[in-house]
């Protein structure tokens, strides 16, 4: 029984989804998105948290084409809307180990 209580609770912090018109959150610690990944409604906007005691991090869509954006330190946000179908992966541009990915749909 544990082990599957576990095992749900672990689920539930790899993929999370969001309606469309809220906005979802992510959180940085440890140097980890949390969620990894995320499913949101076209129209969602995401909220990045950088809840690490001293470490600056940024969201970088890499493959999308877009610039790497400016740092954001401890206690800092970043946002960003999605109003396309598909999906997004994206990374922590000064620590490329840190991944994470948001898929959007209708």
């Amino acid at each position: 029984m544990f082990n599957k209580v576990i095992l749900a609770f672990m689920a539930l912090i790899i993929s999370f989804t969001v309606n469309a018109g809220d906005v979802a959150d992510v959180s940085i610690k440890k140097f980890e998105f949390i969620p990894k990944e995320i499913t949101v409604k076209k129209g969602t906007k995401i909220r990045w948290t950088n809840n690490e005691k001293r470490q600056y991090h940024s969201v970088w869509f890499e493959e999308r084409g877009d610039p790497e954006p400016d740092y954001f330190f401890p206690e800092e946000t970043f946002e960003l809307e999605f109003n396309e179908v598909g999906t997004f992966p994206y990374r922590c541009g000064p620590h490329p180990e840190m991944l994470g990915t948001v898929i959007v749909t209708e």
